[in-house]
């Protein structure tokens, strides 16, 4: 038989990650083979039309940009950019029986928080709090593509121990108790610990930190912005980058086994049409865990379990507000949160946790297309039609294992209830129709997520997350394997999660023995 193709690195996956390590290794001079199963590279991070004859491409799973340092936009040069929301948040609640809401970003969130609080208080402590969070964003976020450092390292380098302590030692639910009074603002603020997060605000695992850690500190500042063209927009760019460095992608190409010494692996390899065996000196692993144990024949990591609900919407026009001092371009030009005030979010958790969906199920809405148009053809640019993403919480896969379809239409409803008590006009009256006559509505479940991208448990970081610094199980980049010519790139990575391309970095880095 003829020995197989042989290349510096192979790399498993043609998600944003896997893309990234792609690049980066070409860049350097190595002969780079990506395998991806699907017909297109992209994994999550993709921009899609999901609606059937509809000109809008919708970032389907993911959708908003935090976690991507600007280095490596710059040393990859993609053509890829973000925008700012012109509105952090609206949240929206009735007091003394008039809708109200608070509005945060710009020049009248102190007037908001006056209006809703009575008072300059919650203000001043929202300031004190994020300022001490941007602190910590500043010395965090330029680490994430640097060695893993110590705790200690980085406990010195925030240099800030009641910072340190709020955020790595003491449940979150602490410092949002301590810090704030109002109901609905200490929602606000958990609601970053909760984001593809199934947890409590005083889980003594520090699960809900680690994920508030993630959410607060991407580009050193905690802005989450929109991605121009879509999330595809990245992706494509990424793929661009990776071919023109010289990598080879093969799409409808599934790994199915790595079988290494250490120092030389192969990966059997299945296509439309055969299935043959790759060399490669070094694997970098752009999938699960859970996925990467079963390539090598390991012992599986525990299992995951997402806990999320992702609906996409085109409409005809954004609906009207019960609250009528904000416009709906305003309060939907940010993240728009519904049922999420700190006493909701803990019933919510009760209810999922005892085996039921939510009673006020909570969940939060953006609209890309106010932000960034580019998405919409331009007849439904013209007509006015806007794109809404919603991103629900504390609905765990195991709420879905009886039935699927019909858990999901039952929490899409209650969902949707929550977000009318709020509207002049049910939202579901606003939708646009696609070329069947069909309402522009979709609705994935975590089963649905394990389905589509196997995500494990419909995990959205494919796992846990981990706070960023080492511990006797990491490595020295946080992607390193039982196996010493074998990666992990994808989101379970130490410093994986989200969109960031941090693990593709982190992995070439590895395998460049930088």
């Amino acid at each position: 038989m003829p020995a197989p193709d042989s290349y510096d690195a192979v790399i498993v996956g043609g998600g944003h990650n896997g893309l990234v390590a792609a690049a980066y290794l070409a860049r350097a001079g190595r002969s780079v083979l990506v395998l991806e199963r699907l017909a297109t590279t992209g994994g999550a991070a993709v921009s899609t039309r999901p609606f059937d004859g509809v000109d809008a491409r919708l970032s389907r799973y993911s959708y908003l940009v935090s976690l991507l340092p600007p280095k490596i936009v710059r040393e990859l040069g993609l053509d890829f950019a973000v925008r700012k929301r012109t509105v952090s948040s609206y949240t929206p609640t009735v007091r003394g029986g008039r809708a109200t809401g608070l509005l945060v970003g710009g020049k009248g969130t102190r007037d908001s928080f006056a209006a809703l609080t009575g008072s300059d208080r919650e203000y001043r402590a929202w300031e004190r709090f994020y300022g001490m969070t941007r602190h910590v964003a500043e010395r965090v976020f330029p680490t994430l593509t640097e060695p893993l450092p110590g705790r200690d390292a980085l406990r010195g380098r925030i240099d800030d121990p009641q910072a340190w302590r709020m955020l790595f030692e003491e449940p979150i639910g602490v410092a949002v108790e301590q810090n704030f009074a109002d109901d609905l603002v200490r929602g606000v603020v958990l609601t970053d610990a909760l984001i593809g997060t199934f947890a409590d605000a005083h889980d003594p695992t520090l699960l809900q930190n680690r994920c508030f850690l993630y959410h607060v500190i991407g580009g050193a500042t905690g802005d989450w912005d929109v991605p121009v063209g879509g999330m595809g927009a990245l992706t494509d760019a990424l793929a661009r980058a990776a071919r023109e460095a010289g990598a080879e992608i093969r799409v409808r190409h599934e790994a199915t086994r790595i079988e290494t010494d250490g120092t030389r692996a192969e990966i059997t390899v299945r296509s439309p049409d055969s299935e043959h065996v790759v060399a490669a000196r070094k694997v970098l692993v752009n999938a699960s865990p859970q996925a990467l144990a079963a390539l090598l024949g390991d012992e599986p990591p525990a299992p995951a379990e997402g806990a999320q609900l992702k609906v996409n919407m085109l409409l005809e026009r954004l609906p009207r507000l019960r609250d009528r001092s904000v416009d709906p371009r305003e309060a939907f030009a940010g993240t728009f949160h519904i049922a999420e005030g700190y006493g909701q979010l803990a019933d919510a958790y009760r209810d999922a946790a005892a085996g039921r969906l939510p009673a006020a199920p909570p969940s939060e809405i953006y609209c890309h297309s106010l932000t960034d148009p580019s998405i919409l053809g331009p007849d439904l640019a013209a007509r006015g039609c806007q794109t809404l993403t919603l991103f629900g919480l504390h609905t765990p896969a195991r709420l879905f294992a009886a039935d699927n379809a019909a858990t999901r239409a039952e929490l899409l409803a209650a969902t949707l209830a929550e977000l009318d008590a709020h509207l002049e006009e049910p939202v579901t009256d606003c939708l646009a129709r696609d070329g069947n006559g069909e309402p522009c509505i979709e609705a994935k479940t975590p089963l649905d997520l394990e389905r589509d991208l196997r995500l494990p448990g419909g995990h959205i970081f494919h796992r846990d997350l981990a706070f960023p610094y080492a511990t006797e199980s990491t490595g020295r980049w946080g992607v390193e394997t039982a196996h010493a010519n074998v990666l992990l790139c994808g989101a379970g990575a130490v410093r994986g999660g989200g969109v960031s391309g941090v693990p593709g970095h982190n992995a070439a880095m590895a395998a460049l023995g930088r």
